[in-house]
């Protein structure tokens, strides 16, 4: 019997709310970001933006880095625990149509990271200014709106990027030992050099939304959308994964 596509997404709406580490790390994504930067322009804040280097809008932004680890992990727990203890085949069961089945799955996680990334980014933005006082910039500086947007979009896309994968590989902690160091080591070895290729990895390209004036190949939309690639590129390898290997 086909299953119709909004009960099996609310079914995996039931099923992720319910896991535990997954709804943890959705939740970290926003306190954990915006407490960081809280915490961090409470006390450098005002000093850094009377920094001849400093570049306002994309400094507002600096918690990203720590809230994308943990929509990492959102989309790679949300997935993994259908690798545990015989989860798929019950999934399977229940839902025989194993696109539908996955289509549905993705649907709810990027659905929540997207929910909760647009949350994250505005208010990291809007507390990082109410610390800043006469530095301080609003949502109507240029580019402003456009990076707290993006920057949501960010999380969302990092978040498929990982569940894609993870149903790929079929282990979270494979994944996360990939990600995670990837993206706080190998992003801030390559960062001075982003207009070269390094600029095309998923998370420099997608990180250059949140700039005013990106000074690499890429413009913000168009980074974005090389991170959105990326995702895709992750998201179809997993349908293929699911659909052609044994439960």
């Amino acid at each position: 019997m086909n299953a119709p596509v909004l009960p099996v997404a609310h079914s995996e709406w039931i099923k992720l709310k319910s896991l535990r580490s997954s709804l943890v790390s959705l939740i970290v994504v926003f306190t954990a970001t915006v407490a960081i930067t809280a915490l961090v322009f409470a006390a450098v804040g005002r000093a850094e933006a009377d920094n001849a280097d400093a570049e306002p809008l994309f400094d507002a932004f600096y918690a990203l880095n720590f809230g994308q680890i943990a929509a990492i992990s959102f989309g790679t727990t949300a997935v993994s625990s259908e690798y545990t203890g015989g989860a798929l085949r019950i999934s399977l069961a229940a839902v025989p149509r194993r696109g539908l089945f996955y289509a549905a799955k993705m649907a709810v996680v990027g659905g929540l990271a997207l929910l909760v990334g647009l949350a994250t980014s505005f208010g990291t933005f809007l507390t990082g200014q109410a610390f800043l006082g006469e530095y301080a910039i609003g949502l109507g500086h240029s580019g402003a709106v456009r990076a707290c947007v993006g920057g949501g979009v960010y999380l969302a896309l990092m978040a498929l990027l990982a569940a894609g994968l993870t149903a790929v590989l079929r282990s979270g902690v494979a994944v996360l030992s990939i990600l995670i160091p990837f993206t706080l080591i190998v992003s801030f070895v390559v960062g001075d050099v982003a207009s070269g290729v390094a600029g095309f990895l998923p998370d420099q390209a997608g990180q250059q939304v949140l700039h005013e004036a990106p000074s690499g190949t890429l413009g913000p939309w168009a980074g974005l959308a090389v991170c959105a690639a990326w995702a895709v590129a992750a998201l179809v390898a997993g349908w293929w994964a699911v659909r052609r290997r044994d439960a």
